[in-house]
């Protein structure tokens, strides 16, 4: 068992067709935690997980062996070292992830059984992320947790008049070059009730520290 622990503005959009301000209103109500816009409607999905980067400071305790309780700091390579574990890919994963890959290279080490392992973020580098096109702001963004493309969008103080949110391109840096992602948003936007009520299917991909999102 691994536990994890852890640790805006809104431009006017006078702009934007009066059916587009309904759905973002609503919409960013949801997203500042205002759930329950109709009474009988369930809370919305809950927020994604953050996602390490190079930089963070982690807690790593390992229950029954206290002296392998320790803060980790991650490296710009995007790992950290942890006794009997040896170097741990951290940059990109979650603090439950990184608590499951240590947790299965301990394993061997205990033979009356592997110990839980609790990884929490103490203290976070700042994410930094870009959103460049048509938007009414844009320009480069620090906030201090995990976000996705849409609350992203919210903080650049949303699409501005003829933007094609249909055809968002998320531009991330990789080991191997550049990775481009399509995401449509569209989709959200016109159906912010729908996701009042729990039928959101579509899946929002979460910005990492260095991306870019372009709304042309």
């Amino acid at each position: 068992m691994v536990r994890v622990l852890q640790g805006r503005y809104l431009a006017p959009l006078s702009t934007i067709s009066k059916r587009l301000i309904s759905h973002w209103i609503t919409l960013s109500l949801l997203l500042a935690g205002g759930g329950a816009v109709h009474a009988q409607s369930p809370a919305p999905p809950a927020r994604a997980e953050y996602r390490l980067n190079a930089g963070d400071t982690l807690e790593v305790f390992v229950w029954g062996e206290e002296r392998m309780q320790r803060e980790a700091r991650v490296l710009p390579d995007g790992t950290f070292a942890f006794p009997l574990a040896g170097t741990i890919q951290a940059e990109g994963k979650t603090a439950r992830e990184v608590g499951v890959e240590i947790q299965t290279k301990i394993a061997g080490y205990f033979r009356a059984g592997t110990p839980e392992v609790t990884v929490s973020v103490k203290d976070t580098s700042g994410m930094r992320f870009y959103v460049i096109g048509k938007v009414r702001s844009p320009g480069s963004y620090s906030i201090g947790r995990s976000i996705n493309a849409l609350q992203a969008l919210t903080l650049a103080g949303g699409p501005a008049e003829f933007a094609n949110v249909d055809q968002a391109v998320i531009l991330r840096e990789t080991r191997t070059g550049q990775n481009v992602e399509r995401v449509s948003l569209s989709d959200v936007l016109k159906g912010a009730r729908g996701l009042d009520a729990g039928n959101q299917a579509r899946i929002i991909p979460v910005l990492r520290s260095g991306d870019v999102l372009v709304i042309p």
